[in-house]
């Protein structure tokens, strides 16, 4: 009798996985045109991630709210106010600066990186702006591929089938990018692995947007290396990598580099010990009670009555032998030593 009732429930889930996906091309167009109307060529990219953070996160979470009765539709989607949340994206911060340097400093070593830093006090006010920009880029790119429709996803195939499934389209939608190669769809498959790990070993974003920010950010903003082909992302720093094209991913970034992809393939089994205490906190099997309650005195009690019955027991005097004046039950009082010792009194006084 479950199995129909199963079979049909992934069937919904896997029809709210397409509905979800269908919905973050559109919002991504609309977020691309809103921009381009309403914002200057210089702030365009900022506005439009921005429009693109809001829009996934109200359209999901009305989706959420109608299809799937969500009380709290943005927590269950992966952005839970939770104790201990900024600590869950400073992990987040640590582990993705640590990646991306691991990728740098090899370059270093074998390379070199010929670095120029501008000392125009505007570009310092950019640097803010291009913050931003990774800041709402890498939660958009959270909610979209970790968000409600990878947990639809989740419920349909399972967490391995949806995080093959969410890296091969993570793949191809960076695939279409300009510079794109064979290095570059590796690279974002074990990415997607990486932040689909964090996502399901904590049930929330904040370590994945962390990782995801630091990893972009941190080599754009302080090394001023090109990310996905894009090396105008640094007003203050303008980095230009020498080496071996497989080590630096040449023009389009470490996101080409297949040094890289090792990185970040050796940086999962890292995340699983650094993620172990919130994957036990949050995926550990709640026990919940089932059966027929027992009340243990209720059925002692009910035991008792049925033995013994449900009158009160009378009350039963036992009375100590050879006591002096004790009653007897006619209410006459018999001598001390009864009807043998007053008989033996009497014959010898007869033979006096």
């Amino acid at each position: 009798m479950t199995e129909p009732v199963r079979a049909a429930g992934r069937f919904r889930a896997y029809l709210q996985f397409l509905a979800a996906i269908l919905y973050y091309f559109v919002a991504r167009s609309l977020a691309h045109r809103g921009a381009q109307g309403l914002a200057a060529d210089a702030w365009s990219p900022l506005v439009e991630q921005g429009m693109l953070a809001f829009l996934l996160l109200v359209g999901f979470a009305g989706m959420g709210f109608w299809l799937d009765r969500q009380a709290n539709p943005i927590a269950d989607q992966g952005l839970p106010r939770r104790a201990g949340w900024p600590g869950e994206a400073g992990l987040g911060l640590a582990a993705g600066w640590a990646i991306a340097l691991a990728c740098v400093l090899p370059m270093t070593l074998l390379g070199g990186i010929a670095i120029a830093i501008t000392a125009d006090k505007f570009a310092w006010g950019w640097l803010l702006a291009d913050a931003s920009f990774f800041l709402l880029a890498a939660l958009a790119e959270e909610v979209a591929f970790r968000g409600y429709a990878f947990q639809c996803f989740v419920r349909a195939v399972g967490p391995v089938g949806a995080t093959l499934g969410f890296a091969v389209l993570y793949a191809i939608v960076q695939a279409l990018m300009p510079g794109s190669s064979n290095a570059s769809f590796a690279v974002s498959l074990a990415f997607t692995f990486l932040l689909s790990a964090a996502y399901l070993r904590t049930r929330a974003l904040w370590v994945g947007w962390g990782l995801n920010f630091a990893w972009k950010a941190s080599r754009a903003l302080i090394f001023g290396l090109a990310v996905s082909g894009v090396s105008s992302h640094s007003p203050v720093v303008q980095g230009d990598p020498m080496g071996p094209f497989w080590l630096t991913g040449g023009s389009y970034g470490l996101d080409g580099s297949w040094f890289a992809f090792l990185i970040l393939l050796a940086a999962l089994p890292a995340l699983f010990r650094l993620t172990r205490d919130l994957n036990f906190r949050y995926n550990a099997p709640i026990i919940v009670p089932a059966g027929i309650p027992v009340d243990l005195d209720a059925a002692a009690r009910a035991q008792h009555e049925a033995a013994m019955g449900t009158a009160a027991p009378s009350l039963v005097q036992i009375e100590k032998a050879g006591n002096e004046g004790t009653s007897h039950p006619s209410g006459q009082e018999s001598p001390a030593g009864g009807p043998g010792r007053e008989q033996g009194s009497e014959q010898a006084a007869g033979n006096q």
